[in-house]
């Protein structure tokens, strides 16, 4: 464990040592050449420079002027200007000056979020022709690339500097994000930045920043240890290692002995060492925990040797244990495992492997090649795992609640992704903000609502524009369809992402529910989701109130008799078939019925079965909803649980 910490550490630091030798003398790394400034607003600069140095500006014609601080850093603000010519902006402080060019105004949006904003352009549907026809100098593109930190940082990776719109430089841009600013950049004449600040498989807790997380009041033991880390990882270590335990003594206490050799688990069914667990029988959408167990049986000379535990990767979570002992916990679902097992734990004859595999949404469990997995050996000899494990339900999420993660680790941690990609940013000029992400919350939908609200003041707070468009992709539809009413996070994550938008006038919701792929939870068609945020786009930032810019969500439902009457926010048209699908209505306990539904214009008829007393409505709550109820302009209606007036 503490070889692995040392060499995050080391991680670390060549992270942070690579932004700082990136870092301009005199300007904050986010000027660099062939930036965009944004337009029609007061221009915000800052950097470093001596203490108490005095620092001049200028930017075309205009003019301004800084006093370095004790610390070093400075800000200016330059008079707000209109797209025009490429312009230079000099900076000279002391004998030092820094000056960098091409530099346009126009519109920059901030493009965050996980794999579904992060995916490529030349992955997404017709990607290769849409990369190669991407150049367009008036499109600047900037990347800021990976960075988890405890603690925030101005600095940015080496490679993280404007360009423009090229085939080399769009390809592995975001697409989702390409194609919002393509369509912008149309509609508007007028240059567009586009910034691509993305991690995979992120949680929003990880986006949010200290001060935001606080004051939500449910983080203050994470960001604690979080703190205990910044300043010695092992003891960040051992107070997360308390603290999962803690939850692992109340989520599974029937699991105490699982991890023993003597434990005997000749009842435990089996599953095949490489596949993610939803390939197994009963455990298609299964998540929550599962211990997984197997058996080396390794020879004299074996056992006396160093040798390293390779596991290949564990979606999410695992904790792993050799002869009842832990030897490593690593976080995150494409990271192959390898610990270092220490002498002592091994014997000669049967070695006990086993490993509590921690899984909080879509795929699950230990998958990878078989054969890389086992005991490697300092001689270089290796003892093979075995082609399947034996294994034993524990808890769902559902049961269990989330497990506390280790919050210094980047995508699942507590405000690490804002220290390292946000934070190097602001307070930089910005037009709006897109954000797709979600997926990697949907065990907890009931907090998605308040992280969401909270991530969009933090943000606006940061970039300075308390009213500052925030563009929000409605997670798309991904898994097995459903032949009766369920329970799922996906829809709940959607509700909230609605709830959010309905309470905010500026917040907009672009909807991917029907341009998903029920089999994979990356789907290509990206320039769908581009559109439909380029449409929200036009209706917040750039005047065109009167614009249909998402499909039919609701107002109201209310009883009418024997019948609940859904009034929506448009005119809806069911496309494919003569009355709307996916309508449910709940009653007190939670039982839910289908409910046949009749539309006439912008209400929605639902029949009440005989004896059922429904108390809320719920439409298209699945994973992968049935969804033919779309607004007239072909935008589909939202997802939604609505409670019912009497």
């Amino acid at each position: 464990m503490r070889s692995k910490i040392l060499g995050l550490l080391a991680a670390t630091a060549l992270t942070t040592m690579a932004g700082a030798a990136a870092a301009a003398p005199l300007l904050a790394p986010v000027f660099t050449d062939h930036a965009v400034l944004q337009r029609g607003q007061p221009i915000r600069v800052w950097g470093a420079a001596k203490a108490g140095e005095a620092v001049e500006l200028t930017l075309g014609e205009a003019q301004a002027s800084a006093t370095a601080d004790a610390q070093g850093r400075w800000s200016a603000t330059l008079p707000a200007r209109e797209p025009g010519e490429p312009l230079t902006l000099t900076v000279q402080a002391g004998g030092e000056r820094q000056t960098i060019s091409d530099l346009l105004v126009g519109d920059v949006w901030l493009c965050s979020g996980q794999s579904n904003m992060e995916y490529p352009l030349r992955r997404s549907l017709g990607g290769e022709a849409e990369a190669a026809n991407s150049a367009d100098p008036n499109i600047r593109l900037l990347q800021t690339g990976r960075v988890s930190l405890p603690e925030p940082t101005t600095a940015l990776p080496r490679e993280a500097a404007w360009r423009p719109a090229t085939p080399e430089s769009a390809n592995n841009f975001s697409a989702a994000c390409f194609f919002m600013g393509r369509e912008i950049k149309k509609t508007t004449g007028v240059p567009v930045g586009l910034i691509d600040a993305t991690w995979g498989g992120s949680v929003i807790q990880d986006w949010i920043s200290r001060d935001g997380l606080h004051a939500l009041g449910d983080y203050e033991e994470g960001l604690a240890i979080l703190a205990d880390y910044a300043k010695s990882p092992e003891a960040g270590m051992a107070r997360w290692i308390a603290q999962f335990d803690r939850w692992a003594a109340k989520a599974e206490p029937q699991a105490a002995a699982w991890s023993r050799p003597d434990f005997d688990d000749r009842d435990w069914k089996t599953m095949p060492a490489e596949k993610l667990w939803e390939t197994n029988p009963g455990l298609e959408s299964f998540d929550g925990t599962i211990w997984l167990r197997a058996t080396i049986v390794l020879t004299a000379k074996q056992a006396k040797q160093g040798a390293v535990l390779a596991l290949g990767p564990v979606d999410d979570l695992d904790i792993t244990f050799v002869n009842g002992r832990q030897v490593g916990s690593t976080q995150g679902w494409d990271k192959p495992r390898a610990y270092k097992i220490a002498p002592g734990v091994l014997k000669a004859g049967p070695n006990v492997v086993a490993v509590r595999a921690i899984d909080t949404g879509g795929g699950g469990g230990a998958w990878g090649p078989a054969a890389e997995k086992g005991l490697r050996f300092d001689d270089g000899s290796f003892a093979p795992l075995g082609a399947r494990w034996r294994y034993k339900v524990s808890s769902t999420v559902a049961q269990s609640g989330v497990p506390p993660t280790p919050p210094w680790v980047g995508a699942s941690g507590l405000s690490t992704l804002r220290n390292g990609m946000i934070a190097p940013l602001a307070p930089y000029g910005l037009k709006g903000f897109a954000w797709y992400q979600g997926e990697a919350n949907v065990a907890e939908p009931q907090n998605y609502q308040r992280l969401l609200a909270a991530l969009v003041g933090d943000w606006r707070q940061s970039f300075g524009g308390p009213d500052l468009p925030f563009l929000v992709v409605q997670l798309a539809d991904f898994g097995p369809r459903q032949t009766r009413p369920v329970e799922s996070g996906w829809a709940g994550v959607r509700d909230a992402e609605r709830r959010v938008a309905a309470a905010d006038p500026k917040v907009g919701l672009a909807s991917a529910v029907d341009i998903g792929d029920i089999y994979d939870i990356h789907p290509a068609n990206k320039q769908q989701v581009g559109h439909r945020l380029a449409l929200q786009a036009r209706k917040l930032a750039y005047g065109e109130t009167t614009l249909v810019a998402a499909g039919p969500a609701p107002l109201s439902a209310m009883r009418t008799g024997a019948a609940v009457v859904v009034r929506l926010d448009q005119p809806a048209v069911v496309q494919a078939d003569v009355r709307p699908v996916g309508f449910e209505l709940c009653d007190a306990g939670g039982a839910c019925r289908f409910a046949d539904a009749v539309l006439a214009g912008d209400q929605v008829s639902l029949a009440i079965p005989a004896g059922f007393a429904p108390v809320k409505v719920r439409f298209a709550w699945a994973d992968s909803p049935i969804l033919n109820l779309y607004g007239a302009t072909g935008l589909p209606a939202t997802p939604f649980e609505l409670a019912i007036t009497p």
